[in-house]
Order: C-alpha cells, then sequence, then structure tokens
C-alpha cells in the first residue's frame, strides 16, 4: 500500500489511468445483472430479492466474479501510452470477454452438461447447477485472463489469438468433464448429469474444482508460449499441446494430493453416496492449491 501512495504521488498519470480501469471495469461488471436478465428474459430483482432464488444468486456471483477476472487481464496502465488507447483497450478487451464468457456458457450447456435445461433448473432453485454455472463461467474467465495478458496490441491477429486461446479452454473443459461423468457413471451406475439434476451438492462442489483447477492448468500451458503475431497457430498448438501436458500433470497430483489429505476416508462414499459437503469442499480446495502450486512452478 504505501509503495502504491507513493507512486500515484509521483505520477498523476497513474492515478488517471486507474481511474480509467476502474470506471470501465464497474460499469461492465454493473452490467453483467442486466446482460443477464435480458438474454434470460428474466426479472433479475425479482428472482434475487423476492423469490430470494439462491441458485440463480451463485449463478450471477458466478458471472460476476468472471468479468472481474478477464478484465484484469486488460489492464495495461501506462503501458497504452494514452488515456484514449487504455479506454478503447479496456472496453474493447471488456466486451470480448464478455462475449467469451457468455460463448462459454453456451458451449458448456450443449456440449459438457446437455442432459438438462440449466437455465430452467437454475429458475427453479437447483443451487447444484447454479454451483456448476458459476464454475463454469469463472473456468472459462480465467482462461480469458491468460488469453488477453498472453498477446499484445489491438488488432484483428489479438482477437483471433484470444479467440483459439478460448476455443482450447472449452475443449479441455469438455474433456475433463467427459472423464469426470465416466468415473461417477462407472462408480454409481447412474449419470453424473442426472446426479445434478437431483440437486447434489457435494457432488457440484467436487466437480466445480475440476473445472476451476483445469481451467489454470490451461493457463499455465500459457507461460511457456512466446506471442508472436506472425505465428499465433504455431502458439495455439503449442498451447493446446501443453494443456493437455498440463493437465495430466494435475491429475495424478491432485489424486495423490487429495489421498494424502484426506488419508483412511472413503471419498467416493462420503461425497458420492452420502453427500458430505465439507469432504467435497476439501477436494475442492485441494484441487485448486494443487493447480496454483502448478502455476507458481510454471512462471
Amino acid at each position: 500500500m504505501n509503495e502504491l501512495i507513493t507512486k500515484l504521488g509521483q505520477s498523476g498519470d497513474i492515478a488517471v489511468y486507474l481511474l480509467i480501469d476502474m470506471a470501465v471495469a464497474i460499469a461492465l461488471l454493473g452490467g453483467i445483472r442486466f446482460t443477464m436478465g435480458f438474454i434470460g428474459k428474466v426479472d433479475t430483482k425479482d428472482e434475487l430479492s423476492q423469490k430470494d432464488n439462491f441458485a440463480y444468486g451463485i449463478s450471477m456471483a458466478g458471472a460476476v466474479a468472471a468479468m472481474g477476472i478477464a478484465l484484469s487481464g486488460a489492464i495495461t496502465g501506462e503501458l497504452a501510452g494514452s488515456y484514449s488507447i487504455e479506454l478503447i483497450g479496456m472496453f474493447a478487451y471488456g466486451i470480448a470477454g464478455l462475449v467469451l464468457i457468455k460463448a462459454g456458457r453456451f458451449i458448456h450447456d450443449k456440449f459438457a452438461l446437455p442432459a438438462f435445461n440449466k437455465h430452467e433448473l437454475i429458475l427453479n432453485r437447483n443451487i447444484s447447477v447454479g454451483l456448476v454455472d458459476a464454475a463454469s463461467v469463472i473456468a472459462t474467465a480465467i482462461v480469458v485472463r491468460a488469453a488477453l495478458i498472453w498477446v499484445e496490441g489491438l488488432d484483428v491477429s489479438t482477437f483471433i489469438a484470444i479467440a483459439s486461446a478460448w476455443i482450447v479452454s472449452q475443449i479441455m473443459l469438455v474433456l475433463i468433464t467427459r472423464i469426470f461423468e465416466w468415473r461417477f457413471s462407472h462408480n454409481n451406475g447412474t449419470t453424473f448429469q442426472a446426479t445434478l439434476e437431483g440437486g447434489q451438492v457435494a457432488l457440484a462442489i467436487r466437480y466445480a474444482g475440476y473445472l476451476i483447477s483445469t481451467a489454470m492448468s490451461v493457463t499455465a500451458a500459457s507461460y511457456f508460449i512466446v506471442y508472436d503475431a506472425n505465428n499465433i497457430w504455431l502458439g495455439v498448438t503449442q498451447w493446446a499441446i501443453m494443456s493437455l501436458i498440463l493437465m495430466a500433470c494435475l491429475t495424478v497430483l491432485t489424486t495423490i494430493a487429495k489421498f494424502i489429505v484426506l488419508l483412511g476416508i472413503n471419498r467416493r462414499v462420503e461425497v458420492e453416496d452420502q453427500e458430505n459437503i465439507g469432504i467435497a469442499t476439501i477436494e475442492l480446495t485441494t484441487s485448486f492449491s494443487i493447480a496454483l502450486l502448478l502455476m507458481a512452478l510454471m512462471t
């Protein structure tokens, strides 16, 4: 904090850049609620304060967090070169982030979890589906943020690179969902999606950990790749390959970590049969911790 105050005192420009970034960010964050209401044809005030729909609130909270995460990758400060470039860049990247987050939600609904109508279940107060929806948009935003930091400039090639990285992330998230679903169905004789539809919160929490940690491993992969506007496809291909490698490493490491952290506890029975939210939350935080450590090691 003292360093920040010193810098602000030394340069009025930093304060102006900060005001520009915060003004744009708050405007876009405020627009999330109205965007969700418009697209979903929902009275958000009614859902949040009259019906007290917790599932819808969780879903919206995920969208707000996702927008904040994505916007944090758009801030350049004095590197922008001028106030106008910073303003245009924040708006452009912010809108691009919003579009990709919404598109990621659509992909997740149609390809990762196509067996039920997520929007309808959230309006019917299904908290497990609300949690999964929030986790999916946060996971997408984590990768969008990485892509915004990875690219340079503000031209067509920049947005092609961001969109390409987003595609890689969606493939990884659908892939981890299929693996998660196969493991669950193999152990239980029923489908993962049917269990979520039934409102199993503990399973939703565990799955949320898988989504977010996978997105973090995709982010870690970007640290290996140098952005080159003339070789975008090479960079994206390398990113995809590294994402698969790191996702495999993450799976192995989290399996070992969960075994040690919850030694002597039958995690499958506790989470899948007894709906133990506490154990599921420990699994989520273990996945998050390993992914965070993996990211730290890659930088």
